[in-house]
């Protein structure tokens, strides 16, 4: 294999790279919390896209209680996000690790 073949190797992952990335953004994941209270949506690009709130868990005297739930289920639906986006990049690159890619 010479340097030619290399490059154009390189192009063609860039290139589905670049595509991976779009359809990321088109791929959803789900994470609740306080047992389907709070549930956040994310997409692969580890963008929050809707935050849903059941009004039982309303109520200005816990406030702190929502708070946490909130938090709870958007860092678990980051967290599944970065996992299928990963599993994703794996599936272009080979399993191969190229850092700033994930």
């Amino acid at each position: 294999m010479d340097f030619k073949d290399v490059l154009k190797q390189a192009q063609q992952m860039q290139a589905r790279l670049a595509k991976l990335q779009e359809e990321l953004a088109g791929m959803t994941v789900e994470a609740s919390a306080g047992g389907g209270m709070v549930t956040v949506v994310a997409n692969g690009r580890q963008e929050i896209l809707s935050v849903r709130i059941e009004k039982e868990v309303i109520s200005p005297e816990d406030a702190d209680l929502l708070q946490d739930l909130v938090r709870a289920a958007v860092n678990e639906a980051l967290a599944r996000s970065k996992e299928m986006a990963a599993g994703e990049m794996a599936k272009v690159t080979g399993g191969i690790n190229l850092p700033g890619l994930t």
